[in-house]
């Protein structure tokens, strides 16, 4: 995959920080761990140790060392992105979530590299697959309501598959869905993995982020933007 995965950044990535599941405004991931929230063939990481990618850091802006949080394993929520407020106010120890844009603002939970695992179906296959749909090859940025799950995102290149044969490109295109919605109904997850860098913000602050995913087939989603 090429695409870079601000599909999953948005999808689910803000609605597993911490705050945002403290405060109420990420009800459909609230009191889930260890609930099933995703097809089985998801698992979602936030990696600040891998070398090299532009969200990653030693340590967090609170000085915890860095490491990395299996989110969800096998379609089963696990944990969410703490600092060390919300670490406390959950009766735990932060996993290093922390981040700030600069020293003139407060730490909050953040993303850093954020990712859903390669899995084992041949990208390859997964479009020849594809009777007839929009193929999505680079991602533009995107935002995400935590409270509704309902997120949309540019897609910068995209093609219109039919019957696994590549007929046209699409510009100008959306991609419109709910994210818990669409992490089960994922059924097919790629070996591959590609990424995308950016500025992730929040509470008016912007901090250095990647994001990843396989080649995925989502069944069902909706397709925004007039014809090219």
């Amino acid at each position: 995959s090429q695409a870079g995965g601000t599909l999953i950044h948005e999808a689910i990535g803000h609605a597993l920080e911490a705050d945002s599941v403290q405060d109420g405004s990420s009800p459909h991931f609230a009191g889930k761990i260890g609930k099933v929230v995703a097809n089985e063939k998801v698992t979602v990481m936030d990696d600040p140790t891998r070398d090299g990618h532009r969200g990653s850091f030693h340590r967090d802006d609170e000085g915890t060392p860095a490491e990395r949080t299996v989110l969800v394993e096998g379609g089963v929520l696990k944990t969410y992105l703490y600092d060390r407020r919300t670490a406390a106010a959950a009766g735990r120890v932060s996993n290093g979530h922390g981040r700030r844009e600069s020293y003139a603002h407060k730490p909050i939970p953040r993303m850093s590299n954020t990712f859903i695992a390669p899995g084992a179906d041949d990208p390859e296959a997964i479009r020849r697959e594809l009777r007839r749909g929009l193929w999505v090859t680079r991602m533009g940025g995107g935002q995400v309501n935590t409270a509704t799950g309902d997120f949309v995102f540019e897609v910068e290149e995209g093609f219109w598959v039919e019957d696994g044969r590549v007929k046209h490109p699409v510009r100008g295109a959306n991609l419109l869905g709910n994210g818990p919605d669409v992490l089960r109904s994922i059924d097919r997850v790629g070996s591959d993995l590609g990424w995308s860098v950016g500025t992730c913000g929040k509470e008016g602050q912007g901090v250095p982020v990647s994001d990843g995913v396989p080649t995925l087939r989502i069944p069902k989603i909706v397709v925004g933007g007039a014809p090219a």
